[in-house]
């Protein structure tokens, strides 16, 4: 379980307050930029897949037996998804081989409309929400991410004239 609370509460950041939900999502971009940094949009990507896996596991051990199936603690989930709502800049910086952190403004929209979706829960991010079980807690997040990915990549669009 020790194992489980570090995975889930992201190392302990979920147990900042006030939102640790924001804290989850701030913690996310510096190590997602890292994951950039040594690995490129493959690595990230990676990151993804790894962190939505060891969030499910380490969820659902977390609330096992526990009537609250998303304790505000676990922020690994807007982890994954905060690292969804980068992949356009991830992918965009590799692939042209520039500075990811040129991009400054992209990290702004993909951090505040994450924020944004993961809040307000439209559409599929609450019906996911509304699960009630771990994989819910994970794909929510994962759903509000692509939200914002596609948020990132229209307003890229707009800021560039291609929209």
């Amino acid at each position: 379980m020790k194992f489980a609370k570090m995975i889930g509460t992201v190392l302990g950041v979920g147990y900042i307050r006030p939102a640790p939900g924001t804290w989850g999502s701030l913690v996310a971009l510096p190590w997602g930029w890292l994951l950039h940094v040594i690995g490129g949009f493959p690595l990230l990507v990676a990151g993804v897949v790894i962190a939505f896996a060891a969030g499910w596991w380490a969820t659902a051990q977390m609330t096992a037996g526990s009537t609250d199936h998303d304790p505000s603690e676990i922020v690994i989930d807007e982890v994954a998804g905060q690292w969804i709502a980068l992949l356009p800049l991830s992918y965009a910086a590799w692939t042209m081989g520039l500075n990811i952190l040129e991009m400054w403004p992209g990290w702004i929209a993909a951090f505040a409309l994450f924020r944004l979706f993961d809040i307000w829960k439209p559409l599929l991010v609450g019906w996911a929400d509304r699960r009630g079980d771990a994989l819910g807690v994970m794909l929510d997040d994962v759903i509000a991410g692509l939200f914002a990915l596609l948020g990132v990549i229209a307003m890229a669009g707009l800021y560039h004239g291609l929209l």
